[in-house]
Order: C-alpha cells, then sequence, then structure tokens
C-alpha cells in the first residue's frame, strides 16, 4: 500500500502537467471532488489538489518542449544528486538536474529511464510530499507500461534498490511485477511494471507511468470522467484478486486508472 511515510523509493508526489490548469482543475474537482489552491503567487503557475483538506497531489503548466499532458509520479530519495548520478550510470537520462523548491520545501529531479519511461525524485526539506493516499480519490497505486520490462526491472533495482515479484496474468497475458521499497515488506508494495508493445503505447510508443486513484465506486467515477469530457481506454471491468478497474484519459489526454479495490472475503 501507498502511505505517507515515506522510505526510499516509495511514491511521495505526484503531479500533472496541463495545457490549461484551470480546465485541468475543474475537471479533476467533479470526477474526485478534489479542491484547487495555488501554490505562489502566479497566476496559471503550480496548483496543490487538496481532498477534505490534505494535499493529494498538484497540476502546472507544461514546461518542456514538446511535452504531452501527463501525470509525473516522484518518488522519495534522501539525496536527489546522488540519485541523478545513479540514473546516468544505469543508462536513464536527467531532463531536469536537481533544483530547489521555495526557500526550504526541497529539492526535485526530473528523470527518464532507458526505455524512455519519465519519473522525477523528490528530496524533502520542509515539505515531505502528498498528505494523504490509498483511499478513495487518493494515490492508491503507480504503474509502469514498458516495451521492455526486464530492463526496466534491472534499472529500477539499480536505482531505487526495489525488491520485485514476477505473477502471470489471467489467461497468459503475460507476466506483471510488483514493485516493494528496499527493505520493506509486501504491505508497502506500491506498484507495478507490465510489458506493453510499443504500438499499443500511444503516440510514439514511448514507455510511460500512470497513477491509479481509488474509487468507492469504479463505475461512478468513470461516469463523471466522461460526463466531463474524458474518455475511457478500457473498463469498467472487474480483476480477480484486485478490484473494479478503468484505464480513463482526463480532457487533455492525460491517463489515469480508477479502482475500486476488491474488499477480502
Amino acid at each position: 500500500m501507498i502511505t505517507t511515510d515515506f522510505v526510499p523509493g516509495s511514491p511521495s508526489w505526484l503531479d500533472l502537467g496541463a495545457p490549461d490548469v484551470e480546465a485541468a482543475a475543474a475537471f479533476y474537482r467533479a470526477v474526485f471532488g478534489w479542491q484547487a489552491e495555488p501554490h505562489g503567487d502566479e497566476a496559471g503557475g503550480y496548483t496543490l489538489f487538496r481532498l477534505d483538506g490534505k494535499v493529494v497531489g498538484a497540476v502546472g503548466p507544461l514546461t518542456e518542449e514538446g511535452a504531452r499532458s501527463a501525470w509525473t509520479v516522484y518518488f522519495h530519495t534522501s539525496d536527489a544528486d546522488a540519485t541523478a548520478r545513479e540514473v546516468e550510470r544505469a543508462g536513464g537520462a536527467v531532463r531536469v538536474a536537481p533544483v530547489a523548491v521555495g526557500a526550504d520545501e526541497g529539492r526535485f529531479a526530473q528523470l527518464t529511464d532507458p526505455q524512455g519511461a519519465e519519473f522525477a525524485v523528490w528530496e524533502p526539506a520542509a515539505y515531505p510530499g502528498i498528505e494523504d493516499a490509498d483511499g478513495p480519490g487518493t494515490l492508491v497505486w503507480t504503474e509502469l507500461y514498458t516495451t521492455d520490462p526486464a530492463a526496466a526491472q534491472t534499472f529500477y533495482t539499480s536505482v531505487f534498490g526495489w525488491s520485485t515479484q514476477d505473477m502471470p496474468l489471467p489467461g497468459g497475458g503475460g507476466t506483471y511485477t510488483l514493485l516493494t521499497p528496499a527493505g520493506c515488506g509486501e504491505e508497502r508494495m506500491h506498484g507495478g511494471l507490465m510489458g506493453v508493445p510499443a504500438d499499443l503505447l500511444g503516440p510514439g510508443g514511448k514507455p510511460y507511468w500512470h497513477p491509479v486513484f481509488g474509487s468507492k465506486d469504479c463505475d461512478a467515477t468513470v461516469g463523471l470522467t466522461t460526463g466531463n469530457g474524458g474518455t475511457l481506454s478500457m473498463g469498467p471491468e472487474t480483476a480477480e484478486g484486485v478490484g473494479r478497474l478503468a484505464v480513463c484519459n482526463d480532457p487533455s489526454g492525460a491517463e489515469f486508472v480508477v479502482l475500486t479495490p476488491e474488499v477480502p472475503g
């Protein structure tokens, strides 16, 4: 599960790059009930998402040339510079070198794995990260779709020390790899990765991470998504041992998954 008791390599932040921050905030407010709170004085700039007063993510304008709207998952690190160096040693790339946020909030770096999936790291100071997780309307899982799962496992294990566990997908659909922070038990499992052919990965066939948000009622949340200009890519469908889920896109094309977890019998 994802918690706010962050350890090295665990998800600790996520934000959305959007062509229209106000429109994105309106969409996610309608779908998940999030409140939007500008972070700083600049209009149209970085905006925090809150649920019942707790920060669950953020949205900001697209800043990288040629970037498309997408969610970015940040993983906790105690040393952003050391993680950036390890990413390069392992064959990845540093898109944005470690940089400070505010006077004492923390530092982040924007990174890319060898297959092209983009992610980031957050080195906290005064600001630890998201304030709520693992419930309706919050981050409950992270997922990587990649063209080379074996190489991805090698890379992320080198960078973060994650432990991995392979499990077969139903119907001979391949293998899904579960991800857990270094030295933690299965109760801290935070995500998964799976191989997807390039022609099924969307524009450019580039691997990517996406967030999974919890929901009390997956079908109802899908209805709010499509009713507010979003689209449905897959589902809703029930996955045995997981729950009811759907792959969605917001009006600008950023992908996220909605999950109503299965209740243990």
